[in-house]
């Protein structure tokens, strides 16, 4: 997420691993694709807004040493798909960096936004809302693929797109963030979950062109956050009422139902294309339940007795204040590694690398070995610094 309205959380294509400095031996894929929102942006916010937060120390501070557009204190979950020395790749370009020519995206291309919905702004219009965000929704980061990709394959793009990962997502975390935090109530914002649910399906299809039709043959597609974990909700959504909490981790109930009431309707219709489209792979990425098992035993996994803080923030009971973002006003931790959340929004890179983990586990469905039977994890840290870039 990129705001307090913008991401934790098309269709085209897939990996999520917003979290994942895993996996991908050599050999699986030649390119990587990514569409998202800040869980996976990795400097397109930054490129068409100059002066955002995110810009500025200490976002970058553990792994690149300087701001680099990442929403973390270093990579984030795209970051943790390719490892050089796992597939030989490097990291995945974010797409407004480039000439959009096909230089330098010859390994794949990141178009994910912070603060990016899957729903077009006039959606959120319709509904009374004030739109304040990115206008480089789900559909308009397909636009810049489409445009992208003639510089990539001159005729026949087959072998590139059956050769090449797609993550569509994570995505739509932001068009419900957006609506928590105007004012609006769980009622209506679930209303607007089929058709979230529905404009990641419709990227899968490519608009009715079908990505799948041109080749694409392996998609990664990940749910949302339990945002009843995320500081910014516990502290906007702050009760005392202690039955509005869960009593193993302290996150707020009703807001993990619904990211949860997410997932179930994401499932469903990848369930749907995959009878649709039984020649393709499309691997749903469970990041409510990896996340939340750190949240249930986070010092089994490395992290403080206490991880629904923020490490970057402004003090409170969650260390998170509007009135002090990370970037600006706020203080950091001395430690991020032992710290799940970063900024009270997003998470750190040692939480995103975790859940990296899980998903080479039983946090996909069907498991992510199946399309790459070799996948690994590789060198995860010191070694992978020879191919950091900003």
């Amino acid at each position: 997420m990129a705001s307090p309205a913008s991401s934790f959380h098309l269709p085209l294509l897939a990996i999520c691993l917003a979290s994942l400095n895993v996996m991908l031996v050599a050999g699986c894929y030649s390119s990587i694709f990514s569409f998202g929102d800040s869980l996976a942006d990795t400097g397109n916010r930054l490129h068409s807004h100059r002066f955002d937060p995110v810009g500025r120390f200490p976002y970058g501070e553990t792994f690149f040493h300087h701001p680099t557009g990442r929403y973390s204190d270093g990579r984030v979950m795209l970051d943790f798909i390719g490892n050089a020395q796992a597939i030989g790749l490097p990291m995945v370009r974010p797409y407004l960096a480039g000439t959009h020519d096909g230089e330098g995206f010859r390994y794949g291309a990141n178009f994910a936004v912070g603060g990016a919905t899957a729903l077009d702004n006039e959606f959120f219009r319709s509904k009374g809302m004030e739109v304040s965000w990115t206008n480089d929704s789900l559909s308009v980061q397909l636009e810049w693929f489409k445009h992208l990709l003639p510089s990539l394959c001159s005729r026949n793009c087959s072998y590139l797109m059956s050769d090449s990962l797609f993550s569509v997502g994570e995505i739509g975390g932001n068009d419900y963030n957006h609506a928590f935090f105007q004012g609006r109530g769980v009622d209506e914002i679930k209303t607007f979950v089929p058709g979230v649910v529905s404009a990641i399906g419709s990227t899968i299809e490519f608009d009715g062109q079908e990505l799948i039709k041109l080749g694409a043959r392996t998609m990664i597609v990940p749910g949302n956050f339990p945002i009843g974990c995320v500081a910014i909700y516990l502290t906007t959504f702050q009760s005392a009422r202690r039955e509005d909490y869960e009593s193993g981790t302290g996150c707020i109930e009703w807001l993990n139902q619904f990211s949860m009431y997410h997932n179930r309707l994401l499932l469903d219709e990848l369930s749907q294309l995959r009878r649709r489209y039984p020649q393709a792979t499309i691997i749903y990425a469970n990041y409510y339940e990896a996340a939340m098992a750190i949240f249930r035993s986070p010092q089994e996994y490395g992290f403080g007795e206490f991880p629904l803080a923020a490490c970057c923030g402004g003090g409170g009971p969650y260390n998170y204040n509007k009135s002090a973002k990370c970037g600006r006003d706020a203080g950091v931790c001395s430690s991020p590694s032992s710290q799940v959340s970063w900024d009270g929004i997003h998470m750190t890179e040692a939480a995103y690398k975790v859940i990296a983990r899980g998903l080479l586990g039983p946090y996909t469905i069907p498991s992510i070995s199946r399309s790459c039977p070799t996948i690994k994890w590789n060198v995860l840290d010191s070694d992978y610094k020879s191919s950091a870039q900003s």
